[in-house]
């Protein structure tokens, strides 16, 4: 099939009206390089197809007169394409240039003249110089899907050989030219539409394609196309829908996908850009599915530290707590009061949120005594990268501001960082990792090889 594995991308999308993408994936000329070699092995099992017609005439040929030809049993032996090329067509699709191509066949031959006389025998035929060039538009479907088209189809058959077995070796040379002429037109005739039938064959896989990937057991994305792709002398861009949803359940989020640019990477055979929607849609997802919270407990909190998650060490800040639950160990559960909020700048993502903590007291029969509430604002940096051949996150903490009800405290600054510092920020750090490696396994899982990223 004509670029299978990275065309495949273009089925990253849903038809819809008027969005703006949340992921744009560019495709450089080095990224169809793999679309070309797969697009020569369909193309050339598509001309060893090619059906010759048997074929009959008559030509007079002095001294002998009236000669009668047929030509039967035809059929492709082998069929090489040594030189091809791809090359971006701007606003349409691709152009596939093939030269230097050669077809092998044989068949049967049959002869006669002046009336009683008759011959037979076998051929070999060989076509040297073939070059076949097709332009392939590429767009999407209702559905999202991309749909690949071949227009502009060209094929010009060179040199034609033929070897005649059997028969009287001066018979040959009387009609070869005839029998040359007719064998080109017919071949030619026929390695447009064999051409034409390997870029249609594509569309089938390509309408069988999910454009819906399940992330986990709570949430899936979309990757449908929001428009055809963008096709300029250097690259080709997908505008892909890149929204996260919750399992079975297409809730949109109060919040739509605004217009962002993506640097262009000639340099690279794949780039991906992820918008700040994207990111926020899965956060979206998350919280209503009740998943961005966290249980903190003291088996978490280093030994070394000086802080530990008891009434003992929270008395230094909340006196009472040590009076009403004596030597007792804590719990906090942190958990998001509303959706973060991610805005992504240069090489640096910011997260927002604002989360309450509740804290209980584990009482000796495992039950929990809640003890108190606290608001928690904060903000993080967040930086994606990749190390090796893989992908990493890193989070670190600019600030935060916390309001407890209730209670007198005299200052939970210090505890509150550590563990902020020690237990949350690896987790972030963590998730940050896997949600940057999910989404873009998720989007590229179609291409074959994944060393096109």
């Amino acid at each position: 099939m004509f670029l299978p594995h990275c065309l495949v991308l273009l089925s990253l999308i849903t038809t819809t009206f008027s969005i703006n993408p949340g992921v744009k994936v560019e495709l450089t000329e080095k990224g169809l390089e793999y679309g070309r070699q797969l697009a020569i092995a369909s193309i050339q099992q598509k001309l060893k197809s090619i059906k010759v017609p048997d074929m009959s005439g008559k030509e007079r040929i002095s001294p002998i007169g009236k000669v009668q030809y047929s030509l039967t049993n035809m059929h492709i032996v082998n069929a090489g394409l040594p030189k091809s090329a791809v090359d971006l067509v701007p606003g349409t699709g691709v152009r596939l240039s093939i030269t230097n191509a050669f077809i092998t066949m044989n068949g049967r031959w049959r002869v006669k003249y002046l009336r009683i006389i008759k011959d037979s025998g076998s051929f070999d035929l060989s076509v040297n110089g073939l070059s076949i060039s097709t332009s392939i538009a590429i767009s999407s479907d209702e559905t999202g899907r991309p749909m690949v088209s071949s227009v502009n189809c060209a094929a010009n058959v060179g040199e034609v050989t033929i070897k005649f077995h059997g028969g009287a070796s001066w018979l040959y040379n009387l009609f070869r030219k005839y029998i040359e002429k007719a064998l080109r037109g017919a071949m030619e005739k026929q390695i447009c539409p064999l051409v034409t039938d390997a870029v249609s064959d594509l569309n089938i896989r390509l309408k069988t394609l999910n454009v819906l990937a399940k992330v986990d057991e709570y949430a899936e994305i979309e990757y449908s196309m929001v428009s055809s792709p963008t096709i300029s002398n250097s690259a080709i861009v997908l505008n892909l829908k890149g929204e996260f949803y919750n399992i079975g359940k297409h809730q949109e989020p109060p919040f739509s996908a605004t217009t962002f640019s993506m640097q262009s990477q000639t340099n690279n055979m794949l780039s991906v850009g992820i918008s700040a929607f994207t990111a926020n849609s899965a956060a979206f997802v998350y919280n209503a599915a009740g998943m961005l919270s966290l249980y903190i407990t003291d088996d978490m909190i280093p030994k070394s530290s000086l802080f530990h998650l008891n009434t003992k060490s929270f008395s230094v800040f909340i006196p009472q707590l040590e009076k009403q639950f004596p030597n007792m160990t804590m719990k906090l559960l942190v958990k998001t009061v509303k959706n973060p909020v991610i805005t992504f700048e240069p090489d640096n993502a910011t997260i927002q949120a604002l989360c309450s903590v509740t804290a209980y007291a584990i009482q000796p029969n495992a039950t929990l005594s809640p003890l108190f509430v606290l608001n928690l604002e904060s903000s993080v940096s967040a930086r994606v990268f990749v190390s090796g051949m893989k992908l990493a996150g890193e989070i670190t903490l600019n600030d935060f501001k916390y309001h407890l009800f209730d209670l007198q405290v005299k200052s939970l600054d210090n505890i509150f960082q550590m563990v902020l510092k020690v237990v949350i920020l690896p987790k972030l750090n963590g998730e940050v990792s896997l949600f940057s490696f999910l989404t873009l396994h998720l989007l590229l899982s179609s291409i074959g090889k994944q060393e096109c990223f």
